[in-house]
């Protein structure tokens, strides 16, 4: 693709979506370089699904850092509403107001309601917040584990999301002058609605093949000796194939070769890896199941694999 101008300091075409996203020690793989492309050029929201751990709500941080915006975050969780996601009242201050004037003899209680239901009493959450003008530009909007939440709250994201707006009953229609960056993530533990998503672009963010996942330790972990590496990465893609409840993600790669680089591993060996599971695994079941034989044939699968690609 022939790379086009940059529009507020935007990447010009995927190639420039990927060098921005490496810059920042993120590795992505094309397929998401152009729908985070798309979703810059287009103005639209992104949605990633994917299991826990496969580098979704890093998209977000990445892309804050490297545009050098501000990163304002809604963590979803179940239970979440409005006073907490977007806005309430300061109630407190709004009495004191009240009384003060009461007290001041001022009697024209439209006059009073106008006061106390302007933006001075209004606190902003992350939502509201996400559509203010910021010094350094419109802000990345992070809401992390949508599916955490319930279609109540997906049916008054919609507004967000197709309008860039939100509607606020005492004071009218808040409307970004610029609309922010959004990434939406979900660990699919539900279905988002159809409404929504039609209102997104979609990319499902997978467990890396062994080469990107490699890329992404070095990456992110540079110390770490070439060996270790290679048979951590071997290791843990063959651990993916395995019966597990709960398959590890690229975060815990990242932890346990990091904790085996603390132990100042080299390579891997059956102690080490029976004595540092905790790092990789987050089940005991899972723990249980990978027994001593079973650790003793992945170490020997990583290390086949690992010579294999050298």
């Amino acid at each position: 693709m022939t790379a086009r101008p940059t529009r507020a300091g935007l990447p010009g075409s995927i190639d420039d979506t990927l060098a921005l996203l490496t810059g920042q020690g993120y590795v992505a793989d094309r397929a998401l370089a152009t729908v985070v492309f798309l979703a810059l050029r287009m103005g639209r929201p992104l949605l990633l699904e994917g299991e826990a751990g496969v580098g979704k709500t890093e998209v977000a941080k990445t892309l804050a850092a490297a545009l050098g915006r501000r990163l304002i975050r809604l963590q979803c969780y179940e239970g979440l509403d409005l006073s907490a996601a977007v806005y309430e009242w300061n109630h407190a201050a709004q009495m004191i107001a009240i009384r003060l004037a009461e007290a001041a003899g001022e009697t024209d209680k439209a006059s009073i309601a106008a006061d106390v239901f302007s933006q001075r009493y209004l606190l902003r959450r992350p939502l509201l917040e996400a559509l203010e003008p910021q010094p350094e530009g419109p802000p990345v909007l992070l809401v992390d584990e949508l599916d955490r939440t319930d279609e109540a709250f997906e049916a008054f994201l919609l507004e967000v999301l197709a309008d860039h707006q939100i509607t606020i009953p005492e004071l009218g229609t808040v409307k970004a002058a610029a609309p922010p960056i959004i990434v939406l993530t979900s660990n699919r533990t539900r279905e988002i609605h159809d409404a929504l998503k039609r209102r997104c672009l979609y990319h499902w963010v997978d467990y890396p093949d062994a080469a990107r996942e490699l890329a992404i330790l070095r990456a992110r972990l540079p110390d770490a000796p070439a060996r270790l590496a290679a048979e951590v990465v071997a290791f843990v893609q063959a651990l993916r194939r395995e019966d597990l409840f709960k398959l590890p993600g690229i975060a815990e790669t990242l932890d346990w070769a990091s904790a085996l680089v603390e132990l100042d591993a080299v390579a891997l060996d059956p102690a080490l890896v029976g004595d540092t599971l905790g790092v990789l695994l987050k089940y005991q079941d899972d723990i249980a199941a990978t027994d001593a034989p079973r650790i003793a044939r992945l170490i020997e699968e990583a290390r086949q694999a690992a010579r294999a690609a050298e």
